[in-house]
Parts: structure tokens; sequence; C-alpha cells
């Protein structure tokens, strides 16, 4: 199974780049842990994500579209960072985030683990077009 394992923002990760010292420490550890992942062939990406001060949202109300400059205002509803990783169970997942190194040293913070949507989960509305197309998108974001 995949999941995607999300960093939950904090007013730190919100306020930018911790200081040189400490950020040189969390990515060693971090890497470290990277290292592991792949190791393990669970790792299939990773990435952190700059302040939502540098993001925008668009919002959807029915055709109308609307975009939202950041900063965004509620920190435990962000997104800090993200894996996504290739599992056999949710109960390994959660084993794999116990070993990660705390995303913010000092602080409190949550890693929240989620399932990615696998084609065999739609059952009867995906259709053979639709898996087809499926197919060939995958086949062409490979290369």
């Amino acid at each position: 199974m995949r999941v995607m394992v999300l960093v939950k923002g904090t007013k730190q990760s919100e306020s930018g780049l911790p200081p040189s010292e400490e950020m040189s420490e969390l990515l060693a550890d971090m890497g470290r842990f990277n290292e592991e992942l792949v190791k393990a062939g669970v790792l299939l990406a990773a990435d952190g994500l700059q302040p939502s001060s540098k993001g925008k949202r668009v919002r959807f109300s029915g055709a109308a579209r609307t975009v939202i400059d950041g900063p965004f205002s509620e920190t435990k509803e962000l997104v800090a960072g993200f894996w996504i990783w290739q599992v056999k169970s949710m109960e390994e997942a959660v084993e794999w985030v116990k070993r990660c190194p705390a995303p913010f040293p000092g602080i409190e913070s949550e890693i929240e683990i989620r399932p990615v949507y696998e084609l065999e989960d739609f059952g009867d509305a995906l259709t053979p077009e639709l898996k087809e197309q499926e197919k060939r998108m995958r086949v062409a974001t490979k290369n």
C-alpha cells in the first residue's frame, strides 16, 4: 500500500528556516532517516514545503475560482513537508514514523499518515476506459 506521510505545519515552520546550526543537525538526522527508508525500499518521494506566505490557494465555488494569497492563519491545518511511502500495512507506516526524528526539535509537532487511493479502491466506478486513461497517464509521467 502507498501512504502519504504529512508533517504538520507549526508556527516555527511558518516563520521560515530555523537557525543554521539547528537546521544542519535536523537535515543530517532527516538525511539518515531517509537513507534508511531508501535502503528498506519504502521511500517513493519526499520534500519539505516553504511557508504558506509563499503559497496560494484557489477556492472553488461553482464555476468561480478565487485566488487567495498566503500566509494562511491556522498552522495546525498546514503541511510543512511530506513523504510518499510504499509499505505493507498502516502498522508498518506507523512504526517508521515512530523512528523519525522530531520534525521541529524542541516543540510539539505531528505527523499524519494517510493511505493513497489505489485504482481497485474505486470498484465499478472505474470503467475500462478510465482504467486505460490512467494507465496511459502513468506511462507518460514515467518518461
